[in-house]
């Protein structure tokens, strides 16, 4: 192949676009949910379903989406409020969706919860809560979903699956008097079922990424920002001295549901600027 051919990359100018795109985000009112459902209606999607269990909440971040001054002709965001936790309020979900599309394109399994506790004292309601929320919902979310996933799904137009682990599930979470371990548990198991269920799917035409985001100020992890000494003392001991911001995980996720990334399949890419390799959140 001559060096002219090389050059030659097919449609390249729009690798990164999601226009016309569908997608759902669980968890999607607030923080790193609404980071993304920003950042895939603002790369072209036309519907984004923004879910959580607040109808509240819901509504005004669909309202602020909606607001948004760059979006294409038509393009607009949707509120679905749902419990993730229970799979009766998935299947409602997906049902809801499916009054207003007939397919999704992008699905941001996003929702999540945590719980900081002394280890003498963890209990098992909490512990129940956290496993449920962060695996059991994200496996039949996925499941639920899958006939819209693979509606309009091809080999090169990829339904897309994007996960949200942690870094907590990659190395030490939260200890001592805040251990956060059904947390650090459930998204070490969440990041395996990425593995499990790339292979299982990408032959379906549905491929299944995450992410590992370390500590981004957000309603869920601020408290913990604080404990482990704020802002600036975190951003000091980052790597690229600094923590996340929204445009982090929106680019991140516009990427992964993109032609870009159409040839990683069961991949977990961290997003903490190196902390984790110095053995912290």
């Amino acid at each position: 192949m001559s060096a002219a051919d090389q050059v030659r990359l097919q449609n390249f100018s729009s690798i990164f676009s999601l226009e016309g795109k569908v997608a759902v985000v669980t968890g999607g009112s607030r923080g790193l949910g609404l980071y993304a459902a920003s950042g895939f209606l603002q790369a072209g999607c036309s519907k984004v379903y923004i879910t959580s269990r607040k109808a509240t909440a819901c509504d005004e971040a669909v309202a602020a989406l909606n607001a948004l001054p760059n979006l294409r002709p038509g393009a607009r965001a949707i509120s679905v409020p749902a419990d993730s936790s229970k799979i009766s309020e998935v299947e409602r979900l997906v049902a809801e969706v499916s009054k207003t599309t007939d397919h999704v394109d992008i699905l941001f399994a996003n929702a999540g919860a945590t719980w900081g506790e002394q280890f003498e004292n963890f209990p098992e309601t909490a512990f129940d809560k956290v496993m449920d929320l962060n695996v059991k919902s994200v496996f039949f979310t996925i499941q639920k979903f899958f006939p819209l996933l693979t509606k309009n799904a091809t080999r090169e137009e990829t339904g897309r699956v994007i996960i949200t682990g942690s870094v907590a599930g990659i190395t030490l979470g939260s200890l001592g008097d805040n251990g956060a371990y059904a947390y650090s548990a459930s998204k070490a198991a969440v990041l395996h079922l990425t593995r499990n269920l790339a292979v299982e799917l990408g032959p379906r035409h549905v491929i299944v990424n995450a992410i590992a985001p370390g500590l981004y100020p957000s309603k869920m992890a601020n408290g913990l920002i604080e404990l482990s000494g704020g802002i600036r003392d975190l951003e000091e001991a980052s790597p690229n001295k600094r923590l996340g911001k929204p445009e982090d995980i929106a680019g991140l996720v516009v990427f992964l549901a993109s032609r870009a990334a159409g040839h990683l399949n069961g991949s977990v890419i961290t997003t903490d600027g190196g902390a984790h390799l110095k053995g912290r959140m």
